[in-house]
């Protein structure tokens, strides 16, 4: 299930900031906490295919006793982690082969192409 740790910037230490609202109580998400046998299972089914959608994800997430949104963040975030280790790799090729990178190889803007990291379950 969820679980929400206590509120966010409400110890009693000194008054309160710009940055506190004042309003209802932001709750931090815990991170999930993946069983080895699932984290195998979810790779297994990465090597498969990087995109896991519909009655698949569904059915998977049952199988695994996760959330849907669970399995769903677990993807977006290997197809991630999948991206970078393919970009350090090709880059070692090439330096393997005497090709210079430009300096600026590894601030390349791939992040229009890439989904963002969420450690999240909703």
């Amino acid at each position: 299930g969820l679980e929400l740790s206590h509120c966010v910037g409400t110890n009693s230490l000194g008054p309160a900031g710009p940055w506190r609202s004042g309003g209802p109580c932001k709750m931090k998400r815990v991170r999930t906490i993946f069983k080895p046998e699932q984290l195998e299972r979810l790779e297994q089914e990465f090597l498969k295919q990087q995109y896991m959608v519909g009655t698949e994800r569904v059915d998977l997430a049952a199988t695994l006793h996760l959330t849907e949104t669970q399995v769903k963040v677990w993807f977006q975030n290997r197809r991630i982690k999948w991206r970078k280790q393919s970009m350090e790799q090709k880059a070692a090729k090439l330096s393997q082969f005497g090709v210079i990178q430009p300096a600026t190889a590894d601030s390349t803007d791939t992040k229009d192409h890439e989904e963002d990291t969420v450690d999240v379950e909703l």
